[in-house]
Order: structure tokens, then C-alpha cells, then sequence
């Protein structure tokens, strides 16, 4: 019989990030959690925001969803199902998602503890390594440091790297881009991400001067909302696209999938609301033959990716690993090493949070 959960706790951490990624998100925000149940267990989860909502997020896993779970098995997929259907009046994706990955992350971390494993272990890991690939918040950048950067993907032996365009002017945008193709090389995968600069028709003229420099993607060039803008780029593209990071739920990745208007998809675990959303977007993908490349969150989405089929290489955000940022209360649950991820073998999801982080 499944243990029942007692407690639920949160605390708001906001962490300064080593490479700001610009004047609109020079912190992140970590919405530690954690799950006690009746047995004596303990699950360790967070949520994430880089920029907005950390306090409603802290305020719906505090009132609804502490509130919700007390008392309810501690087995996470059922719980998930009753929670989406408990909040979804305040909305299917968005917020509500992010706070749910608290709590989900949590009970995964705890049946993963429970089975003296990790959650790769748990859930079945499918190999020992997965590649990571160079990216960064870099369209701030100057062309020498964009050039500097790339340069320092290189010397790490990233096959695989990812820049930001969406300059004002597509001309500064083909300077950069030629750039770092030059310093990369022919050989390299060379990703581009607009993040949601673009309307459609900005996009088909970018991409007819950028398409030059041997695309592996473009991503997220149109509002993440405008399914139907991405369906006419998906025909108009000899780029493949890739997008999801701002796609919540898994209706919403199938309606981008049955549009054929996505080539990989990127969801991003807390986004979508923690790893039982995530297996069944993966799973979607796969009947789909879509490729998944989870965004972002390394010491997370690194493990996942060692129990996908077939995962897209892991992105790697210069500098901005919770290790690196110093928030972890222990070691790491990943290496990487030789542009190659490997979990440690920590027990649960590996990740808990240090005392002693400035809290709001």
C-alpha cells in the first residue's frame, strides 16, 4: 500500500546567474520543495522560473496544491492526473504546470529513493552517456565575445552548438551567424533560437539569407502560441524546426505535431509540469517519429535523457548549471566530460538545494 504524503514544504530561492542573460533576466528563480510521507520518506523537487511568477508559483504549490496532496498517496503519476484536473480552472499550462513539477519532481525523487536508485535507474536507463551541446543567452554579446564564446565551445569539443539571432537588423544577425560558423567550422551542428522574435513573415526572410551557413535547426522563431504561423513556416522551411519550451501541455505538443508543423521537440520538464508529463510527451514524439531534445536544466534533463530511445543531444547553457551556479547542497548527479553527459548514480534525482540562499 502506497505511503501518504504528510508535509509539504517550499522555499523561493533567487539565484544570480554567472553570464547575465540580459538586462530582462540576470537571475533565476528555484522553488525548492519537499514531500515527507507517513513511512518516514523524504523527496527533494523544485520548480524554475528565470524571470517571472516564482511567487505565484511558490504561492499555488503553498495554498492549492499543499493543500490538494495531504493525505493522498505518494505515488506521483495518479496524484498528477487529480492535481491537473483540481487547477486546470486556473489554467492547463503556464504557472500552473511549473508549480506542479514541485510537487511531481518531489515523489519522483522519493520512489526513486525508496528503490535505492536514481530516477534514471527507476525509470530505466538506456545508456550510459548522452552528448551535450554548447549554448548561451548570448544575443547581448558583443561579435568578439559571441566569437570568444564559440571559440571556448570548440576547445570543450562540443560537436554541436546553439547562438541567439533576433537582432533588430537579419545583416547583424548573418554577421554573427557567419561568425561563428567560421570559428566552428563546416563540420559542427550550428543551431539558431530566435526566441519568439519573429512574425512569419520576418522568419522566411531571415532564413533565406541565414539558411546559407548549413542549419541543423531553427528555434522558436514565431510566438510559441501561433500554431498556425508554424505550420506555413513548416512548409516554406528547408531548415528544420524545432520548438516547446513554451508549450505546456501535452494537447498542445500534439496539435503541433498532427500540424506537421515541428521537426524536434524541446520540452522543458518543470515547464510542462515534471517527469510524468514529460514520458508522455516523449512517448507521443516517439509514436511520431519527432525527435526530443529536453530544454534546458542539465542536472535534469540529462537524466531523462539517459533513459530516452533516441534523445537529441542535452543543452548546455554556458555557466548556468546549478553546480556551477553553487546553489547545490552536495555533488552534482551528472558529469560532463568530453561533450559527453553522464549521471553519478545519486540516489532519487540527486539534487538538493543549499541552506543558507538569499530567499524571497
Amino acid at each position: 500500500m502506497s505511503s501518504k504524503i504528510t508535509a509539504f514544504h517550499t522555499r523561493l530561492l533567487t539565484v544570480p546567474l554567472r553570464r547575465s542573460w540580459g538586462v530582462e533576466a540576470p537571475e533565476n528563480h528555484i522553488i525548492a520543495t519537499t514531500v515527507e510521507t507517513d513511512d518516514g520518506g523524504i523527496g527533494h523537487g523544485f520548480s524554475w522560473t528565470p524571470t517571472i511568477g516564482p511567487q505565484a508559483v511558490k504561492a499555488l504549490l503553498d495554498f492549492d496544491i499543499a493543500s490538494f496532496a495531504l493525505g493522498l498517496p505518494a505515488d506521483p503519476e495518479p496524484l498528477w492526473d487529480a492535481l491537473w484536473l483540481r487547477l486546470h480552472e486556473a489554467g492547463g499550462g503556464g504557472l500552473t504546470t511549473i508549480a506542479m513539477a514541485g510537487i511531481d519532481l518531489a515523489l519522483w525523487d522519493l520512489a526513486a529513493r525508496n528503490a535505492n536508485t536514481s530516477v534514471a535507474g527507476l525509470l530505466g536507463k538506456r545508456r550510459e552517456s548522452v552528448e551535450v551541446y554548447g549554448s548561451g543567452v548570448n544575443l547581448h554579446y558583443s561579435l568578439e565575445e559571441l566569437i570568444a564564446q564559440a571559440e571556448r565551445w570548440v576547445a570543450a569539443g562540443h560537436s554541436s552548438v546553439k547562438i541567439k539571432v533576433g537582432k533588430p537588423d537579419i545583416a547583424e544577425d548573418v554577421d554573427r551567424v557567419a561568425a561563428v560558423r567560421s570559428v566552428i567550422g563546416p563540420d559542427r551542428a550550428l543551431m539558431i533560437d530566435a526566441n519568439q522574435r519573429w512574425d512569419l513573415p520576418t522568419t522566411i526572410r531571415a532564413l533565406s539569407r541565414l539558411e546559407q551557413f548549413n542549419l541543423h535547426w531553427l528555434e522558436e522563431p514565431i510566438r510559441a502560441d501561433d500554431l498556425w504561423a508554424y505550420k506555413r513556416l513548416r512548409q516554406h522551411s528547408s531548415v528544420p524546426i524545432a520548438l516547446g519550451e513554451n508549450v505546456h501541455t501535452i494537447q498542445r505538443f500534439r496539435d503541433f505535431i498532427d500540424a506537421g508543423a515541428v521537426d524536434v521537440i524541446q520540452p522543458n520538464i518543470v515547464r510542462v509540469g515534471g517527469i510524468t508529463p514529460f514520458r508522455r510527451i516523449v512517448e507521443l514524439a516517439r509514436t511520431n517519429s519527432i525527435a526530443v531534445a529536453p530544454h534546458l536544466l542539465p542536472e535534469l534533463s540529462g537524466q531523462l535523457a539517459l533513459t530516452l530511445a533516441n534523445p537529441v543531444a542535452v543543452e548546455d547553457v554556458e555557466d548556468a548549471s546549478f553546480e556551477q551556479l553553487g546553489i547545490l547542497a552536495g555533488p552534482s548527479p551528472i558529469t560532463i566530460r568530453d561533450s559527453r553527459l553522464s549521471g553519478t548514480g545519486r540516489p532519487g534525482l540527486g539534487l538538493q538545494f543549499a541552506a543558507g540562499i538569499p530567499t524571497r
